[in-house]
């Protein structure tokens, strides 16, 4: 079955819901059992993993139908949903790190990762080392005997290189380490991190699954090696997502495949026109030829999102301030994966540690919507017009 197909009926049981086409928003904390040997037999399908209504933060018919999409979508065993990205990754990373272990993150990681991988698992006796994310195989040399975890994010957030997941895989299993992606840039459709040797791949639903810029969603799908460990974690944490919100991602996961493939048109016309431009210094888009990491990209993906980020020629804050502050149709806001156009400055070399990131060059991150291109480009031509009055 093809993913289009998938992403239509994955998830989804009229015949258990009077027929209904959609999974209805079940509302529910407390659960009533007709007798003790119900609830007994519920408490044991659950621990054997079979679904079973026991209380509302254990997961309805509603969060099972958004967790079995993303699942199968992404050749994983289970999902568990979770109430943001950032509680995804710091839920996934809960579960499978302990006092005195050792994470390799990589340096080029979605900044509240790193903050929360220094400011809160540093509290509590696990010790992160960052890496360059372009190291490879040469990850070997930075493993030591208490390396719990690799995490991954391929592309980059807000700088875009490509990782070799299958060759850092390869080096963190022999070294009984578990390997964590990030994989919000490309969905579950575009890279298939299960065939790449990932163990738990991350989401940020609250992007292109929930797809609507309306709902903050996280959700971890593991191979079914890992996921008793994230499910416990999840469950001793109290990490669930609300009946409402879950319905939304669950709605707007079915129509991912078309958005996504626009998204992906669009952004590429952009960054085509974007190359064209003098004031423009580089781009950084993996699907792009000239990318250093096109060859893996186009090795290990199935297609590209609308985030991509371009660095300016050095110029004075006004000029760049021009550019950004009067744009019409992209808005100047973070988060990403919605209908509409969105930019934002940023400067890694702020947070950099493995790596260093010379910021001569601004950077600015484009998330391209599903507006008609012709009128984007408008857009940001009348930017780069008071860009130069200003130089």
């Amino acid at each position: 079955m093809k993913d289009e197909t998938k992403i239509v009926v994955a998830g989804r049981s009229p015949e258990d819901n009077f027929g209904i086409v959609n999974v209805p928003v079940y509302h529910a904390s407390t659960v009533l059992y007709s007798s003790l040997a119900d609830l007994e037999q519920r408490h044991k399908d659950r621990s054997e993993g079979k679904k079973a209504v026991t209380y509302g933060r254990m997961g309805t018919p509603t969060t099972w139908s958004l967790e079995e999409a993303v699942a199968e979508l992404e050749g994983g065993y289970r999902s568990q949903v979770f109430p943001s990205g950032l509680a995804a990754c710091a839920g996934a990373l809960q579960a499978f790190l302990k006092t005195g272990d050792h994470l390799l993150m990589t340096d080029s990681v979605y900044g509240p990762t790193r903050a929360f991988c220094d400011k809160v698992l540093n509290r509590f006796g696990i010790e992160t080392t960052y890496y360059d994310p372009l190291i490879g195989a040469g990850i070997s040399e930075l493993i030591r005997p208490n390396t719990a975890v690799v995490f991954t994010e391929s592309p980059g957030s807000q700088t875009f290189e490509i990782q070799d997941i299958p060759a850092i895989a390869d080096v963190a299993h022999k070294a009984g380490a578990v390997v964590m992606m990030d994989n919000t840039w490309a969905s579950p459709l575009f890279y298939k991190p299960f065939n790449k040797g990932v163990d738990v791949s991350i989401h940020a639903g609250t992007k292109y699954i929930v797809g609507h810029s309306d709902v903050m969603m996280g959700l971890v799908t593991t191979n079914k090696e890992h996921w008793e460990t994230l499910q416990a974690g999840a469950n001793l944490t109290g990490q669930t997502a609300g009946p409402d919100d879950v319905y939304l991602a669950q709605r707007g996961l079915r129509t991912l495949s078309v958005r996504l493939k626009q998204h992906m048109e669009n952004a590429l016309i952009v960054a085509d026109w974007l190359q064209g431009r003098d004031e423009v210094h580089s781009i950084l888009h993996p699907a792009l030829p000239t990318d250093p990491g096109h060859s893996l990209w186009k090795r290990d993906f199935e297609g590209a999102s609308g985030l991509f980020s371009f660095r300016l020629n050095a110029l004075p804050k006004p000029a760049m301030a021009a550019f950004l502050d009067n744009l019409e149709l992209f808005g100047m806001g973070y988060s990403w994966g919605g209908y509409e156009s969105l930019v934002i400055y940023a400067d890694p070399s702020q947070y950099r540690t493995a790596t260093k990131w010379d910021n001569t060059n601004p950077l600015i991150r484009l998330h391209i919507g599903l507006e008609n291109t012709d009128d984007l480009i408008a857009d940001l031509s009348a930017g780069f017009d008071r860009l130069n009055s200003l130089k």
